[in-house]
Protein backbone atom coordinates (compact mmCIF):
# COMPACT_ATOMS: atom_id res chain seq x y z
CA UNK A 1 0.00 0.00 0.00
CA UNK A 2 2.91 2.46 0.93
CA UNK A 3 4.44 1.88 -2.72
CA UNK A 4 0.99 2.57 -4.24
CA UNK A 5 0.65 5.77 -2.58
CA UNK A 6 4.41 6.87 -3.58
CA UNK A 7 3.96 5.80 -7.04
CA UNK A 8 0.41 7.71 -6.73
CA UNK A 9 2.19 11.09 -5.10
CA UNK A 10 4.86 10.68 -7.77
CA UNK A 11 2.35 10.88 -10.73
CA UNK A 12 0.79 13.89 -9.13
CA UNK A 13 3.95 15.70 -8.85
CA UNK A 14 5.01 14.34 -12.02
CA UNK A 15 1.59 16.00 -13.60
CA UNK A 16 1.33 19.08 -11.78
CA UNK A 17 5.02 19.82 -13.48
CA UNK A 18 4.37 19.33 -16.92
CA UNK A 19 0.88 20.90 -16.72
CA UNK A 20 2.95 23.99 -15.05
CA UNK A 21 5.52 23.79 -18.52
CA UNK A 22 2.73 23.30 -21.04
CA UNK A 23 0.54 26.18 -19.97
CA UNK A 24 3.88 28.21 -19.92
CA UNK A 25 5.62 27.08 -23.14
CA UNK A 26 3.03 25.11 -25.50
CA UNK A 27 3.98 22.67 -26.94
CA UNK A 28 7.22 23.81 -28.64
CA UNK A 29 8.25 25.26 -31.69
CA UNK A 30 6.42 24.22 -34.89
CA UNK A 31 9.34 22.59 -37.21
CA UNK A 32 8.08 22.37 -40.46
CA UNK A 33 10.83 20.74 -42.33
CA UNK A 34 10.50 17.78 -39.53
CA UNK A 35 7.29 17.40 -39.47
CA UNK A 36 7.28 16.33 -43.43
CA UNK A 37 10.39 14.36 -43.08
CA UNK A 38 10.05 10.88 -43.48
CA UNK A 39 13.69 8.74 -43.40
CA UNK A 40 13.99 4.98 -43.13
CA UNK A 41 14.08 4.84 -39.88
CA UNK A 42 11.35 7.51 -38.76
CA UNK A 43 7.98 8.49 -40.85
CA UNK A 44 5.27 10.97 -40.51
CA UNK A 45 1.04 10.49 -41.42
CA UNK A 46 -0.53 13.62 -42.39
CA UNK A 47 -4.19 12.64 -42.29
CA UNK A 48 -7.18 15.76 -43.35
CA UNK A 49 -10.56 14.25 -42.68
CA UNK A 50 -13.98 15.76 -41.29
CA UNK A 51 -16.89 14.64 -38.58
CA UNK A 52 -20.22 15.78 -37.65
CA UNK A 53 -19.84 16.09 -34.01
CA UNK A 54 -23.73 16.14 -33.04
CA UNK A 55 -27.26 15.35 -34.41
CA UNK A 56 -30.59 16.58 -32.52
CA UNK A 57 -28.47 17.42 -29.44
CA UNK A 58 -26.44 14.32 -29.20
CA UNK A 59 -23.19 13.25 -30.08
CA UNK A 60 -23.15 11.74 -33.55
CA UNK A 61 -20.09 10.71 -35.36
CA UNK A 62 -16.48 8.66 -34.46
CA UNK A 63 -13.93 8.41 -37.01
CA UNK A 64 -11.23 5.78 -36.31
CA UNK A 65 -8.80 5.21 -38.76
CA UNK A 66 -6.83 2.69 -39.74
CA UNK A 67 -3.43 3.28 -40.17
CA UNK A 68 -0.79 1.90 -42.54
CA UNK A 69 1.66 0.24 -39.95
CA UNK A 70 5.02 -1.58 -40.58
CA UNK A 71 3.54 -4.42 -38.66
CA UNK A 72 6.31 -6.93 -39.50
CA UNK A 73 9.14 -4.31 -38.75
CA UNK A 74 8.22 -3.37 -35.55
CA UNK A 75 7.90 -6.62 -34.58
CA UNK A 76 11.09 -7.82 -35.70
CA UNK A 77 12.40 -4.98 -33.22
CA UNK A 78 10.58 -6.46 -30.27
CA UNK A 79 11.53 -4.94 -27.15
CA UNK A 80 13.71 -1.62 -29.18
CA UNK A 81 12.03 1.22 -27.88
CA UNK A 82 10.24 3.52 -30.31
CA UNK A 83 8.25 7.00 -30.21
CA UNK A 84 5.15 7.95 -31.40
CA UNK A 85 3.71 11.50 -31.34
CA UNK A 86 -0.03 12.18 -31.92
CA UNK A 87 -0.79 15.52 -33.13
CA UNK A 88 -4.85 16.88 -33.35
CA UNK A 89 -5.31 19.91 -35.07
CA UNK A 90 -9.07 21.53 -35.62
CA UNK A 91 -10.77 24.84 -35.21
CA UNK A 92 -13.83 25.89 -32.74
CA UNK A 93 -16.41 28.43 -32.33
CA UNK A 94 -16.70 30.54 -29.70
CA UNK A 95 -19.49 30.83 -27.79
CA UNK A 96 -20.81 34.54 -28.79
CA UNK A 97 -22.52 35.17 -25.34
CA UNK A 98 -21.00 36.31 -22.25
CA UNK A 99 -22.83 34.32 -19.65
CA UNK A 100 -22.26 30.81 -19.38
CA UNK A 101 -18.21 30.47 -19.69
CA UNK A 102 -17.38 29.14 -16.28
CA UNK A 103 -19.83 26.06 -17.25
CA UNK A 104 -18.14 22.92 -18.72
CA UNK A 105 -18.44 22.82 -22.53
CA UNK A 106 -19.41 26.26 -22.59
CA UNK A 107 -17.23 28.37 -24.54
CA UNK A 108 -16.02 26.17 -27.40
CA UNK A 109 -18.97 24.97 -30.04
CA UNK A 110 -17.56 21.28 -29.87
CA UNK A 111 -14.45 19.75 -28.75
CA UNK A 112 -12.85 16.61 -30.55
CA UNK A 113 -10.12 14.00 -28.56
CA UNK A 114 -7.92 10.92 -29.89
CA UNK A 115 -6.96 7.53 -28.59
CA UNK A 116 -4.74 5.03 -29.51
CA UNK A 117 -6.12 1.25 -29.72
CA UNK A 118 -4.83 -1.12 -26.60
CA UNK A 119 -2.42 -3.35 -27.80
CA UNK A 120 -4.36 -6.11 -26.06
CA UNK A 121 -7.58 -4.13 -27.43
CA UNK A 122 -9.67 -5.46 -30.48
CA UNK A 123 -11.92 -2.74 -32.62
CA UNK A 124 -14.73 -3.54 -31.29
CA UNK A 125 -13.52 -3.13 -27.81
CA UNK A 126 -11.70 0.06 -28.51
CA UNK A 127 -14.42 1.54 -30.10
CA UNK A 128 -16.91 0.54 -26.32
CA UNK A 129 -14.53 2.08 -24.34
CA UNK A 130 -14.09 5.99 -26.38
CA UNK A 131 -18.02 5.38 -26.28
CA UNK A 132 -17.69 5.10 -22.60
CA UNK A 133 -15.04 8.00 -22.20
CA UNK A 134 -16.51 10.40 -24.06
CA UNK A 135 -19.93 10.04 -22.28
CA UNK A 136 -17.79 10.11 -18.87
CA UNK A 137 -16.34 13.69 -19.66
CA UNK A 138 -19.67 14.81 -20.84
CA UNK A 139 -20.90 13.52 -17.21
CA UNK A 140 -17.60 15.64 -15.81
CA UNK A 141 -16.37 12.35 -14.66
CA UNK A 142 -12.67 11.93 -14.89
CA UNK A 143 -11.22 9.48 -17.51
CA UNK A 144 -8.37 6.97 -17.51
CA UNK A 145 -6.92 4.63 -19.89
CA UNK A 146 -4.44 2.01 -18.64
CA UNK A 147 -1.55 2.52 -20.84
CA UNK A 148 -1.33 6.62 -19.67
CA UNK A 149 1.99 6.09 -18.15
CA UNK A 150 3.04 5.36 -21.62
CA UNK A 151 2.66 9.03 -22.61
CA UNK A 152 3.82 11.94 -21.73
CA UNK A 153 1.12 13.96 -21.10
CA UNK A 154 -1.89 11.58 -20.43
CA UNK A 155 -4.83 12.10 -21.55
CA UNK A 156 -6.33 14.81 -19.34
CA UNK A 157 -3.12 17.15 -19.68
CA UNK A 158 -2.76 17.13 -23.54
CA UNK A 159 -6.82 17.58 -23.86
CA UNK A 160 -7.13 21.31 -23.50
CA UNK A 161 -7.85 23.91 -26.50
CA UNK A 162 -8.06 22.38 -29.78
CA UNK A 163 -4.76 21.54 -30.74
CA UNK A 164 -3.53 18.27 -28.89
CA UNK A 165 -0.45 16.77 -28.76
CA UNK A 166 1.20 14.09 -26.91
CA UNK A 167 4.56 11.55 -27.06
CA UNK A 168 3.86 7.55 -26.74
CA UNK A 169 7.02 5.30 -25.85
CA UNK A 170 7.32 1.86 -25.52
CA UNK A 171 8.72 -0.98 -27.51
CA UNK A 172 8.07 -1.90 -31.15
CA UNK A 173 6.30 -5.10 -30.52
CA UNK A 174 3.74 -3.32 -28.44
CA UNK A 175 3.27 -0.36 -31.12
CA UNK A 176 2.47 -2.95 -33.64
CA UNK A 177 -0.29 -3.78 -32.07
CA UNK A 178 -1.72 -0.43 -32.16
CA UNK A 179 -2.39 0.45 -35.80
CA UNK A 180 -5.53 2.13 -34.85
CA UNK A 181 -6.25 5.86 -33.91
CA UNK A 182 -10.18 7.07 -33.59
CA UNK A 183 -11.21 11.00 -33.44
CA UNK A 184 -14.41 11.38 -31.24
CA UNK A 185 -16.49 14.44 -30.09
CA UNK A 186 -17.09 16.05 -27.00
CA UNK A 187 -19.76 17.96 -26.04
CA UNK A 188 -19.81 21.75 -26.89
CA UNK A 189 -22.22 24.79 -27.45
CA UNK A 190 -23.93 23.40 -30.72
CA UNK A 191 -24.77 20.28 -28.40
CA UNK A 192 -26.83 22.85 -26.11
CA UNK A 193 -27.97 24.98 -28.51
CA UNK A 194 -29.07 22.61 -31.50
CA UNK A 195 -30.65 25.43 -33.74
CA UNK A 196 -27.15 27.08 -33.90
CA UNK A 197 -25.68 23.95 -34.68
CA UNK A 198 -23.90 23.36 -37.84
CA UNK A 199 -22.23 19.50 -37.52
CA UNK A 200 -24.09 18.70 -40.67
CA UNK A 201 -21.75 20.72 -42.38
CA UNK A 202 -19.18 18.59 -41.37
CA UNK A 203 -16.03 20.09 -39.62
CA UNK A 204 -12.38 19.79 -40.72
CA UNK A 205 -9.55 18.81 -38.65
CA UNK A 206 -5.87 17.54 -38.95
CA UNK A 207 -4.36 14.46 -37.80
CA UNK A 208 -0.56 13.99 -37.58
CA UNK A 209 1.26 10.66 -36.43
CA UNK A 210 4.81 10.46 -36.38
CA UNK A 211 6.78 7.03 -35.29
CA UNK A 212 10.69 7.00 -35.29
CA UNK A 213 13.20 4.49 -33.59
CA UNK A 214 17.05 5.12 -32.90
CA UNK A 215 17.75 2.04 -35.27
CA UNK A 216 18.97 3.12 -38.55
CA UNK A 217 19.26 0.56 -39.79
CA UNK A 218 15.34 -0.71 -40.01
CA UNK A 219 13.30 0.68 -42.86
CA UNK A 220 9.58 2.16 -41.75
CA UNK A 221 9.49 4.18 -44.15
CA UNK A 222 9.16 1.83 -47.26
CA UNK A 223 6.51 -0.73 -46.08
CA UNK A 224 4.58 2.46 -45.70
CA UNK A 225 4.76 4.06 -48.69
CA UNK A 226 4.23 1.29 -50.92
CA UNK A 227 0.89 0.64 -48.85
CA UNK A 228 -0.05 3.81 -49.37
CA UNK A 229 0.51 3.39 -52.95
CA UNK A 230 3.70 6.20 -52.61
CA UNK A 231 6.79 6.10 -55.11
CA UNK A 232 10.17 4.53 -53.21
CA UNK A 233 13.19 6.08 -54.42
CA UNK A 234 16.19 3.87 -53.47
CA UNK A 235 19.38 5.60 -52.95
CA UNK A 236 22.81 3.98 -53.18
Amino acid sequence: MGDQRRDCAGRALRSSVERELVRRYGLGVPNLDRALRSARNALTLVLQDQIRPFADGKLAEMKVHALPWPIDELRDLGDISVRMRVTLSYFIEPNPARRGWRRRHSYASYGLRFDVRGATESSDEFVKRLNLMSLAEEEARPTTTADQREWKLGPILRHRGSLHSDLWEGSAADLAQRGEIAIYPVSGWWKEQPTRDRSSLGVPYALIVSIATSETEVDLYTPVAQQVGLPVEIVT
